[in-house]
């Protein structure tokens, strides 16, 4: 259904972040960050994206991908004034360096 979505509104924020998630769970952590990328592309200020590709790269150990993406992602937070986001960003930037 999410890849029927992305067929008809390829940047359809919450089809693309749904079908990263999907891929994340399912193990496909290389699917899973194509989907993110593409997200964070069309999207950028779609803050829970780069928290969750951050999550995704460290289930691939890529911790320097990681943490340049919460790094990104806490930039994202403090443009929209999302407090909380950024200092979930910034434990789990601290918790992987």
């Amino acid at each position: 259904m999410l890849t029927e979505l992305l067929s008809q509104d390829p940047n359809n924020a919450f089809a693309r972040y749904g079908l990263a998630m999907e891929y994340a769970n399912a193990g496909e952590l290389d699917r899973a960050l194509d989907e993110f990328k593409n997200l964070l592309t069309a999207n950028p200020d779609y803050t829970a994206g780069y928290f969750m590709a951050a999550q995704t790269f460290v289930k691939a150990t890529r911790n320097e991908d990681a943490q340049k993406m919460l790094r990104d992602g806490m930039a994202c937070a403090q443009r929209k004034g999302d407090a909380h986001a950024q200092a979930e960003m910034q434990a789990m930037l601290e918790e992987i360096s």
